[in-house]
C-alpha cells in the first residue's frame, strides 16, 4: 500500500501508521501527498484488523504546510469539490474534516515543523502527540487568510487571535498545555510513547472505541465547530482578492518560492530565517 509519497506499515498489532514521504521538501502538502494520505486512511479503517491510525512525516518535520513551489504541476486534485470562489479552502477542509468521518481513532505524531495545512491536518485527527520541541503556526496569515480556522476552539480566543495576527508558532509543551496537543514528549521518545497510547487504544474493544470516537465528534459539532470552520472558508477565499496576497504571489515569480518566503519571515526571524 505504500507509494512514493505515502509509506504505509503497521507497527504493532491492529496498528496502521502512514509516513508522509516527501522530507526533501518538509512533507509539503501536494495533491499527490493530500490523496495518499487519505486513501491510506481509508483503506486503514475498512481493514477489520487495524483499531487505530497514525499519521507522522518522514525526516525532520511532520509538515511544513501546503506545497507552495509547484508540487502539484500535472496532478488532478485527490477529491471532487464544487468549483468557484473558495474551491481551495472548502476542498482542503472537505479532506481534512473526513478524518472525523472515519470510525477508527487516528493519532498524529508531530516533531519538527507542523505548520499551515500540516496544522490543519494534525488537527482534524482524533489525537496529537507532539515532541517538546516541535512547532505548530500558520506563518501563511502573513500573505493571506487560513483555510481552516481551529485556533479559537483548541487554542482559546487571546491565543489564537495572537497567533493569527503575527503568523507566531508555539512549542509542544505549550500546544499541550494549551490543549491543542494531549501530551508532548522529548523528542527522542515521541515515537515510543505513540506507540503505546496506540496500543492502550488497540486494547479497548474496537466497537466500543468507534462508537465513543463519534460521540465526542457529535458534542464538538453541536457547539458550532464544524459550521464554525465552513464558514472560514468565505474569508479565506475573500483573502485572495486582496491586495498583499497578489504582491506575495508576485514575489514568488520574481524571486522564487524560497526567496519570497524568506522575505516574509525576515522581520520575525523564524521559520526559514532560523533554520534548525
Amino acid at each position: 500500500m505504500s507509494t512514493d509519497v505515502v509509506l504505509v506499515d503497521d507497527p504493532a498489532p491492529h496498528i496502521r501508521r502512514i509516513t508522509l514521504n516527501r522530507p526533501e521538501k518538509r512533507n509539503a502538502l501536494n495533491h499527490a501527498l493530500r490523496g495518499g494520505i487519505i486513501r491510506a486512511l481509508q483503506e486503514a479503517d475498512a481493514d477489520p484488523e487495524i483499531r487505530v491510525m497514525i499519521v507522522r512525516g518522514a525526516g525532520k518535520c511532520f509538515s511544513a504546510g501546503y506545497d507552495l513551489g509547484g508540487g502539484n504541476e500535472g496532478q488532478e486534485p485527490p477529491w471532487y469539490t464544487p468549483g468557484g470562489d473558495g474551491y481551495w479552502p472548502r476542498h482542503v477542509t472537505q479532506g481534512w474534516m473526513s478524518i472525523w468521518e472515519l470510525a477508527k481513532p487516528v493519532i498524529a505524531q508531530v516533531h519538527g515543523y507542523c505548520l499551515a495545512g500540516g496544522s490543519e491536518l494534525a488537527t482534524c485527527c482524533d489525537l496529537v502527540y507532539m515532541a517538546d520541541d516541535a512547532q505548530m503556526g500558520y506563518p501563511a496569515v502573513r500573505f493571506g487568510v487560513p483555510d481552516n480556522h481551529f485556533h479559537p476552539w483548541f487554542l482559546g480566543m487571546r491565543k489564537a487571535m495572537e497567533m493569527l495576527l503575527t503568523g507566531d508558532s508555539i512549542s509542544g509543551v505549550e500546544a499541550a498545555r494549551r490543549g491543542w496537543a494531549n501530551a508532548s514528549f522529548p523528542a527522542e521518545e515521541l515515537e515510543e510513547r505513540v506507540l503505546e497510547i496506540a496500543s492502550r487504544i488497540a486494547s479497548v474493544p474496537p466497537d466500543l472505541v468507534q462508537l465513543n470516537k463519534r460521540a465526542v465528534h457529535r458534542q464538538m459539532e453541536i457547539m458550532g465547530l464544524h459550521t464554525g470552520i465552513r464558514l472560514g472558508s468565505e474569508l479565506c477565499a475573500l483573502g485572495t482578492h486582496q491586495k498583499s496576497m497578489h504582491e506575495f504571489l508576485k514575489k514568488i515569480q520574481e524571486r522564487g518560492l524560497t526567496g519570497a518566503l524568506q522575505e516574509r519571515d525576515t522581520p520575525f526571524g523564524d521559520y526559514r530565517t532560523r533554520e534548525k
